[in-house]
């Protein structure tokens, strides 16, 4: 029997050192298909200057919210939050006109998203997206081992005519579809939509992070829907209209029957906790005040792109919190704009992939943000490229 002293091999599980390949090289215990996916890429996090990269508002959240933080007991903490975020459910319930079983309560709007999937979705089953579109779907698809089903956006950003007939043409379990539209800034309008749902025989999720920022004189409602398609989904979050985007705290608006296997069967035990909820019911308790803020952002909305055109940037009208501008063709493209826009602190964001590689993003900032990027913009615009 070997001393404790002894080197011989600990058993399996207590100490073993990775495997090692041929060659020295540390085996890796990654799923294959994990490993053949590329991860979502966030943007980026700088800790100060002009950030209008990732479409967070610039306006604080409700005193609302503020309070309820304040007054939050800690003793709280020692207890599990209520498990199905009734209180939550309840308050949601009362601001969209719907039942609270028609509500469910998620960790962030993303957490819907894979809910989704693991509700709706055999592996190998085909999820239809619309691209250029929140990159994050073609992520999740392949995790869970679906496959995506790209379904282009026409040229001037609609969405393409056969859409549900090309879906269920493929057999497709579910399709994502963001509305307003990003990163174009485009909305759908109600009959599209509705057209869309009626059509295919999968579930159609339609993703609502930035509808708080259309133009209410639209009228523009998807809510009444959900009572007309047994098929139809709409994805909320407190992250952008609310001002809570380090909460993360979402929630999806469908029917009854549709809801009920994801919150009793896929969602996770207490997926979202009490701290998170009792914020929440403050934040959609106050409408008033995100309603406010709403105004605002549609102001600099506009501003900021009349901004834009006005430096030779065309930028395409916008129902969100960000607008799109292309870079014309020239000394100063859009990678090498966005790199000198760094190079003075101000974060915008560039995507290096088709129909989007000549287009920045850009967040709606507060005037004065506005204002030092629209500033940013002239300067180096007027300048020459280095090496010209």
């Amino acid at each position: 029997m070997p001393s404790p002293n002894s080197s011989a091999e600990p058993p399996p599980g207590r100490g073993r050192r990775p495997a090692t390949r041929r060659g020295g090289e540390t085996a890796s215990y990654e799923r294959p298909r994990l490993r053949d996916t590329a991860g979502y890429v966030p943007g980026e996090q700088p800790a100060g200057g002009v950030k209008l990269n990732t479409n967070e508002n610039p306006y604080p959240p409700a005193p609302a919210v503020a309070e309820a933080l304040a007054r939050f007991p800690i003793e709280r903490l020692r207890r599990y939050p209520p498990p199905d975020a009734a209180p939550f459910r309840a308050a949601a319930a009362r601001r969209h006109g719907l039942d609270p079983r028609e509500i469910v309560a998620t960790n962030g709007g993303d957490e819907l998203l894979r809910l989704a999937l693991a509700t709706y979705v055999e592996p190998g089953d085909a999820v239809g997206i619309a691209p250029p579109t929140y990159s994050l779907y073609r992520v999740l698809i392949g995790l869970h081992g679906a496959r995506p089903l790209e379904l282009p956006m026409t040229e001037d950003w609609r969405i393409p005519e056969d859409f549900a007939e090309a879906l269920n043409r493929a057999g497709a379990r579910l399709a994502f579809l963001v509305n307003p539209h990003a990163p174009s800034g485009r909305l759908f309008d109600r009959s599209e939509v509705a057209a869309i749902a009626a059509e295919f025989e999968g579930v159609l999720l339609v993703d609502e992070a930035y509808v708080d920022f259309v133009d209410p004189a639209l009228g523009h409602d998807l809510i009444p829907l959900v009572r007309e398609h047994p098929n139809l989904l709409l994805l909320r979050t407190l992250s952008k209209g609310y001002s809570l985007a380090g909460l993360r705290f979402g929630y999806g608006l469908g029917p009854a029957p549709l809801l009920e296997p994801m919150r009793t069967k896929t969602r996770d035990s207490y997926n979202v906790d009490a701290l998170a909820q009792g914020l929440a019911v403050a934040a959609i308790e106050s409408r008033a005040w995100a309603r406010d803020n709403w105004a605002k952002v549609r102001a600099e909305r506009e501003r900021l792109r009349a901004g834009l055109v006005r430096l030779g940037l065309p930028t395409l009208p916008s129902e969100t919190n960000f607008v799109l501008a292309r870079v014309p063709p020239g000394e100063r493209r859009a990678e090498a704009l966005y790199h000198a826009l760094e190079g003075r602190d101000v974060h915008v964001r560039w995507f290096g992939e088709p129909r989007l590689a000549d287009r920045l993003r850009i967040s709606v900032g507060a005037p004065d943000e506005n204002d030092r990027l629209l500033a940013a913009l002239a300067d180096l615009l007027s300048t020459p490229a280095p090496g010209s």
